[in-house]
């Protein structure tokens, strides 16, 4: 192996893990003059879905704990993209629904994130791109 530069590594996690940074900076910068970062999109985008859900649904469905739901949501709530209201069937439970701006801003950032991926994934080219997230899905669906 050589060790002429970084790029030159072989170790699969070090590929992983840069790769990885260079791709959420480019996100990072993308999403920052919508004021959502990448786990506030992924909860909007949750949120977003044909049927209401409380904050402990989002939360499973997204694989987030409990208390790490709740500090996105009331982060969420503070600058006004999502409200709670009481389930109406379990007045236990909050249901957390996008306000008008938070569909505004889901769109928008949807749109300024898959701009910062096709950018990122631009020097592989599209058939490159498709078949590298079809490998990534594919090693993700084969277990831990």
């Amino acid at each position: 192996m050589s060790t002429e530069g970084p790029l030159a590594s072989a170790r699969l996690g070090y590929l992983l893990k840069h790769a990885y940074l260079r791709y959420a900076e480019r996100s990072r910068e993308a999403l920052a003059p919508h004021q959502v970062d990448g786990r506030e999109l992924a909860v909007l985008t949750r949120l977003a879905g044909p049927e209401p859900l409380s904050q402990q649904e989002a939360a499973r469905q997204l694989g987030i704990d409990r208390t790490t739901m709740v500090a996105l949501v009331d982060g969420l709530e503070r600058k006004r993209l999502v409200g709670r209201r009481p389930d109406p069937g379990d007045r236990r439970k909050n249901i957390v629904e996008l306000t008008a701006a938070g569909r505004t801003t889901l769109i928008d950032a949807t749109e300024a994130a898959d701009r910062a991926e096709q950018q990122f994934l631009g020097a592989l080219g599209p058939a490159a791109a498709s078949s590298f997230k079809d490998a990534l899905r594919t090693l993700l669906a084969s277990g831990p």
